[in-house]
């Protein structure tokens, strides 16, 4: 099986762990009626992880960290929903500090990546 270059990138490995977390959220969104909500949740998510797998294949370092910058608001969009479903009740505070602190990392961690990109 053939392998592409941001399978071996932490960063994106990291993202797509956190959007599993996110879309199991979702999931339990819809559960709940609250289906726009989950749609939105669940195109912000993969936002994160698919920004950082189309820029590694650029044909360029300025072009990759285009869409890291990408990938990194992704993150803050994700940590805005996820404030604002706990300010609802829909998520408990525990969960959502679990989830900022991992989207934080992340977000960190990009601006590292880009930095030695």
């Amino acid at each position: 099986m053939g392998k592409f270059r941001f399978q071996d990138l932490e960063i994106w490995q990291e993202a797509i762990k956190i959007a599993h977390q996110l879309c199991d959220f979702a999931d339990r969104l819809e559960e709940n009626k609250k289906f726009r909500f989950a749609e939105q949740l669940r195109g912000a998510a993969l936002s994160i992880n698919n920004n950082i797998a189309e820029g590694s294949g650029s044909s360029s370092k300025r072009d990759f960290s285009n869409f890291l910058n990408i990938s990194r608001r992704s993150t803050y969009e994700n940590a805005n929903m996820i404030l604002f479903f706990t300010s609802r009740g829909l998520i408990d505070k525990d969960t959502c500090n679990q989830i900022i602190e991992a989207l934080d990392i992340l977000c960190r961690r990009i601006t590292q990546f880009q930095r030695v990109l």
